[in-house]
């Protein structure tokens, strides 16, 4: 007789123990479980990518300084800036003008660099 009630009480206590693990992986797979470990996921996600983004701006603020001593861009705030670099141009002729210059005695005017883009891209 006790060995009976033994292994009725052990069968009931693994029933109730498999129970009860099949009804928690159950509500793991519902949709709004789901939902919310994914949200979860992408929160740690999200500050793993911000803690990623300032060290990467730490260090890039920590080279900038390095090169910037390396290169002695610190070392005089007040010295004047050198003049602008200026270009060589040739004058647009229009077609129905006849060319008083030989080919080879082109005009040229300089243009300050600070008025006019020269950047190639600009149009492209």
């Amino acid at each position: 007789m006790f060995r009976r009630t033994f292994w009725f009480t052990a069968g009931a206590a693994a029933g109730v123990w498999a129970t009860t693990k099949v009804n928690r992986k159950l509500k793991q797979l519902t949709p709004e479980s789901l939902a919310a470990q994914a949200a979860n996921k992408a929160i740690e996600a999200g500050h793993k990518l911000k803690d990623f983004a300032l060290d990467v701006r730490d260090g890039m603020v920590q080279r900038e300084a390095e090169l910037g001593e390396a290169l002695g861009l610190n070392d005089h705030p007040d010295a004047e800036l050198p003049p602008g670099r200026r270009f060589a141009v040739i004058e647009n002729r229009s077609p129905d003008k006849p060319d008083t210059n030989n080919s080879t005695n082109k005009k040229t005017k300089y243009l300050d660099n600070t008025r006019y883009s020269y950047n190639r891209n600009e149009d492209h």
